[in-house]
């Protein structure tokens, strides 16, 4: 394993991951000037959020040492692929980007065209069952060829650069968006699959460290190596260790979303029925008992 100044001092320069910081630095602060002309205040903690915390981490985890090692390293590029699936969407979805745009767009053909066109990616990858096949069916890829294809190709690296945290943008959105609409019996549902996925996203990680033979097909790195590189084997033990951690570790934040919105949502509709009349709460039970007496 590398040392510290090793790690904090190795840096290099991505430029698809400098193209989506620009263009999504660029269009944030595009929706912010919109806000401001229209007279609302963005919290600044979530500005700070989407940049420091969510573009910043981002970007170093591609210009740093896990951008620079990908290629030659199994557990660089398995940590960096799970950092930008679970950790980055995280971290620039608390600046809520779907809220901002929605605040800075005026015009309602505009606004309803966008969520007319956005409703589908957001119902589909919101489903309960999407994230844990999506981490599972991307992680089991290490067990294959397809891995070694990945980390070799500049094109598919820069395909999963780019990719990668937009996907995990789209299963997050959905659960850090107020304006998502939800119910108690929904979020309960992904309650479920939440603790499926956290069992599910192990799997490839404990393959990965169990195995004797190396998996992706990739030969070991030619020429001169630093004295701390791992053998092949060595590697993807490696690999699997941090792809198990983390892939369990960022499962906790989103177990504690739910419980968030869970809470918030059952408080809402526990007001709803509190506010409504006696002759109304009958009507909805006449309704309940009907639908389901039928």
């Amino acid at each position: 394993m590398p040392g510290l100044q090793q790690f904090f001092g190795t840096w290099a320069m991505d430029p698809w991951a400098l193209a989506l910081v620009l263009a999504a630095g660029g269009l944030y602060a595009f929706g912010l000037a919109r806000v401001r002309t229209a007279g609302t205040r963005w919290p600044v903690w979530r500005v700070l959020s989407f940049y420091l915390l969510g573009l910043g981490t981002y970007s170093f985890i591609s210009f740093g040492f896990l951008g620079a090692y990908s290629t030659d390293l199994r557990w660089a590029f398995s940590v960096r692929l799970a950092l930008l699936l679970f950790v980055v969407p995280i971290l620039l979805a608390l600046g809520l980007p779907l809220g901002l745009a929605q605040a800075a767009i005026t015009s309602p053909g505009l606004r309803r065209g966008l969520s007319t066109a956005g409703r589908w990616p957001m119902k589909f990858f919101g489903n309960a069952a999407v994230a844990p096949l999506v981490g599972l069916l991307l992680f089991s890829a290490m067990l294959t060829p397809l891995a070694g294809f990945a980390r070799l190709s500049a094109p598919m690296e820069g395909l999963l650069t780019v990719g990668i945290p937009l996907l995990g943008l789209l299963l997050v959105l959905p659960i850090t968006e107020a304006g998502t609409r939800t119910t108690t019996s929904l979020l309960m549902l992904q309650f479920v699959f939440a603790f499926i996925e956290l069992l599910a996203d192990a799997i490839p990680g404990i393959l990965l460290r169990l195995n004797n033979a190396v998996l992706d097909g990739a030969a070991a790195v030619s020429g001169a190596r630093p004295a701390w590189f791992p053998n092949p084997l060595r590697d993807q033990q490696l690999a699997g260790d941090w792809l198990w951690f983390i892939c369990e570790a960022a499962d906790l934040p989103i177990i504690i979303l739910l419980f968030v919105r869970f809470s918030q949502t059952d408080k809402g509709e526990s007001k709803v029925l509190d506010e409504m009349s006696d002759d109304e709460m009958d009507a909805l039970n006449e309704a309940h008992l009907f639908r389901h007496g039928s």
